[in-house]
């Protein structure tokens, strides 16, 4: 009998160590990239959401690129990955999009955001989804919202004027979150008796975290705020289909038009993960880069007056201030458009782009083997020191030669491929009419917060507060009242 208890233990002792082996070291038909697959089950993934305030590329893939070179492998979330900081590799892998690759995101972002999600989904409904999308966030469509966009930028800037203090980015977010609600679902916070911005704050909370499904974590919130968002966009997309507008006039209408098709590809579920997708992303994404970018013109006043300098033109050439934006103004906005994009090559809000290999897939002297995921690495590329002088440095006239329609191998910002983000207009339009509002008519100073933590998503953690105040406009702070000029001299040294 011990004989036989001894021989079970060896057995499960030697499958226990094979096991391991094969963990550590996976079958591929060819050579495998460098690196490690972690622990067991967990494999690399506390050290790739370990905190940093790092600016420079994340810690996680730094390190790694050092020991491997700038293909190595790990194990995120139970998944081997193949993580790719080379440009050439990132270029090949977006082209070879539904041939050699097709886009993919771990089970717990799908729980996320949804089993139907866009970046989920592949062939005819991706295309189809993205000309939905093309329809609401096009050229087209964006000229017609030019002023709806400017209108909310003025009425929240003179808004958060009136304040002593106001944190920038929750008040961002909540102007970009209202503008696109009403114009994807026609939802008025103000007439609704349920917040649908707050369901999407929990979502985000808990967003960029350690996937641990249990009470109490910051992932279970995130699933709730998922939850309690969707509900409430099942009970609007009912109540319109009760009681249907005469005329399309927002995406609910476009949605319930399609559903009506009889050779739709469309489905309900579909169609709301669109809409909660096209709701976070911009709500969450846009807010970042435009409380980044008013960190950054903060830091570096020389590109502030440059900046002001430029829109302050666009007012003289135009004669009357009153009048609102044309297409033609915001078209003009070279200098502003350099601003955003080293405003989106700084930030780094994705920190990685995913993709998963259809075949066995060799590249140089290495083999990415079929089903394995790909994570590509905006970050080391946007800061690769060969490519970009002073990576570190925020210099919006390293872009001046520059004239970028879409993504190219050293800026990949939006996304790569046809899968370039179809929201990136949409992006633009509402960052360079929000800073043609803000420089041309008011000033603001940093309080407190503006320190960034990666988890690895760029957060601020304590915000960035600031205080506002109209240019031109006498106005008392604290019983004090000094002239515009008196305010200036005073306050030079730390006004924006």
């Amino acid at each position: 009998m011990w004989s036989v208890c001894v021989g079970i233990a060896a057995l499960v002792a030697l499958s226990f160590v094979h096991w391991i082996y094969r963990w550590s070291n996976p079958r591929c038909n060819g050579n495998l990239p460098p690196g490690s697959m972690g622990f067991p089950i967990l494999g690399e993934t506390l050290k790739f959401f370990a905190p940093n305030s790092s600016s420079d590329i994340p810690p996680f893939v730094k390190e790694r690129m050092k020991r491997h070179g700038p293909v190595f492998r790990t194990n995120l979330v139970g998944r081997p990955v193949i993580v790719s900081t080379n440009s050439d590799l990132n270029y090949y892998i977006f082209q070879q999009e539904g041939r050699l690759f097709q886009s993919w995101y771990p089970d717990t972002f799908t729980e996320i955001f949804g089993k139907q999600n866009v970046g989920s989904l592949h062939g005819f409904i991706y295309k189809y989804l993205k000309g939905m999308v093309l329809n609401l966030f096009g050229p087209e469509s964006l000229r017609k919202m030019l002023t709806e966009v400017e209108q909310a930028a003025n009425r929240s800037l003179d808004m958060w004027s009136r304040q002593e203090t106001v944190e920038l980015k929750d008040a961002s977010a909540a102007m970009i979150f209202d503008l696109t609600a009403k114009k994807l679902i026609s939802h008025d916070p103000e007439k609704s008796s349920e917040n649908l911005r707050e369901s999407f704050v929990d979502f985000i909370k808990g967003l960029i975290s350690f996937p641990l499904n249990i009470p109490g974590t910051a992932y279970h919130k995130c699933l709730q705020g998922r939850k309690k968002a969707m509900t409430m966009l099942e009970n609007m997309l009912e109540e319109r289909r009760r009681r249907p507008n005469k005329l399309q006039s927002d995406f609910y209408d476009y949605v319930l038009e399609e559903l009506q098709k009889k050779d739709t590809v469309l489905t309900e579920a579909v169609a709301l993960d669109l809409m909660f997708v096209l709701l976070f992303a911009s709500f969450e994404t846009t807010s970042l880069a435009i409380t980044f970018a008013i960190k950054m013109l903060s830091e570096n006043p020389h590109v502030l007056k440059e900046l002001t300098e430029e829109h302050d033109a666009i007012l003289r050439k135009r004669g009357d201030s009153e009048l609102g934006l044309t297409w033609k103004e915001y078209k003009s906005m070279k200098f502003t458009f350099q601003v955003i994009n080293e405003t989106a090559r700084l930030a780094n809000i994705v920190p990685g782009i995913f993709r998963k290999a259809l075949k066995d897939v060799k590249y140089k002297e290495h083999t990415i083997p079929a089903g394995w995921a790909v994570m590509v690495c905006p970050p080391a590329v946007h800061l690769n020191s060969s490519t970009y002088k002073d990576p570190l440095q925020f210099n919006p006239w390293r872009w001046e030669e520059s004239e970028l329609k879409g993504a190219t191998k050293n800026f990949m910002a939006f996304g790569g491929g046809m899968r370039f983000c179809v929201g990136t207009d949409f992006t633009k339009v509402q960052m360079a009419v929000f800073l043609h509002c803000l420089v041309t008519k008011y000033r603001w100073v940093l309080m407190e917060g503006g320190d960034i933590v990666r988890t690895p998503g760029l957060q601020f953690p304590n915000g960035l507060h600031v205080q506002i105040s109209e240019k031109y406009k006498i106005r008392a702070r604290g019983g004090k009242n000094q002239s515009s000029r008196q305010q200036d001299e005073e306050a030079k040294h730390m006004y924006c």
